[in-house]
């Protein structure tokens, strides 16, 4: 794995929640919630280049059957504009199951639902940089991400 923070990225449809990686890619921790709406993926982006991120997982909502719904198109549409502003590398990823696993684990911790709203997105976007993470250090970042090009690139 090359040395650099990662960030994750959990686009919902009122907030994106943000996470972001050591250098060393060991450990996600959460950063940040952007509200939706005009300069979203300029302030993730201004997040990314903070931190110095090399890659930048967007998470991918599919339905259970691999299906991608108006979530996924939203989600695909983010990861276009911020691959645009953002130095790094951005890729999406499969984030079925993140919002359920991070509301999960908040319970777990005691936290009620009314509380839970504020950091949900930003847990999240955690669970999606920890998946990236261990598929990273499995080596299977190309087959299991897809890279977002830049449209102006001609490679």
């Amino acid at each position: 794995m090359a040395r650099g923070a990662r960030l994750g990225v959990d686009v919902g449809t009122v907030r994106i929640g943000v996470a972001a990686s050591d250098p060393d890619g060991l450990m996600a921790f959460p950063v940040d919630t952007v509200q939706r709406g005009d300069g979203d993926a300029q302030a993730v982006a201004a997040i990314a280049e903070e931190r110095g991120a090399i890659t930048v997982f967007v998470g991918l909502p599919r339905k259970l059957s691999g299906q991608e719904g108006t979530s996924a198109e939203d989600a695909r549409g983010f990861a276009a504009r911020l691959a645009e502003l953002c130095s790094g590398t951005v890729r999406l990823i499969d984030e079925r199951f993140s919002t359920a696993t991070a509301s999960q684990a908040m319970r777990s911790a005691g936290r009620n639902a009314k509380k839970q709203r504020q950091v949900i997105d930003q847990a999240a976007a955690v669970v999606i940089l920890e998946n990236a993470l261990d598929v990273d250090r499995n080596g299977n970042l190309e087959a299991v991400t897809i890279e977002v090009p830049r449209q102006g690139n001609d490679d």
